[in-house]
């Protein structure tokens, strides 16, 4: 097997355990008080605020997150909740709108063992997929090819979430 070294993503991971469930540590927590650019935040909500995912599996790999530093779904107020759900649709349609995608994945890993990379706080993953984009890069060279920048990604989602 080939290997193909990210060592820029280390600083990440690193934090991202020992930090975990430290509200005043977390990364979700903190981004909110950068720039919108900086932090790559697309659309701020009352109670959730919607990012682009800095290691995106597609382009378009955003993340539904809210402000309140909780772990677990149940634990949301049923206002985050409902606001969560509903920025999930609204990106839904953006991304159909500015990719065209065959389908959108959905979804939260919760917990370390579920898969979560910032298991303290939780969060709504949307993406768009299309047939065929699990290519050979991604099943034998372990690594995922992006067609666009972060930045004109940024500048895609943001101008469609504002319309």
């Amino acid at each position: 097997m080939d290997y193909l070294w990210t060592p820029w993503r280390y600083a990440y991971i690193s934090a991202a355990s020992k930090n975990e469930g430290k509200s005043g540590d977390c990364i979700f927590c903190e981004l909110p008080k950068l720039p919108d650019a900086e932090a790559k935040i697309v659309y701020r909500g009352k109670h959730c605020y919607i990012i682009l995912n800095s290691f995106p599996y597609t382009s378009g790999h955003v993340m539904v997150v809210p402000f309140a530093h909780l772990d677990e779904l149940q634990k949301l107020p049923e206002a985050v909740a409902s606001e969560m759900m509903s920025l999930s649709q609204k990106t839904e349609g953006v991304l159909r709108q500015i990719y065209s995608p065959d389908g959108i994945n959905l979804g939260m890993n919760i917990g370390r063992a579920a898969g979560a990379g910032v298991a303290g706080h939780v969060h709504m993953h949307v993406l768009p997929r299309w047939v065929g984009d699990t290519n050979f890069m991604t099943v034998t060279g372990e690594s995922r090819v992006l067609p666009e920048a972060l930045e004109e990604t940024y500048r895609k989602i943001r101008a469609g979430m504002i319309a």
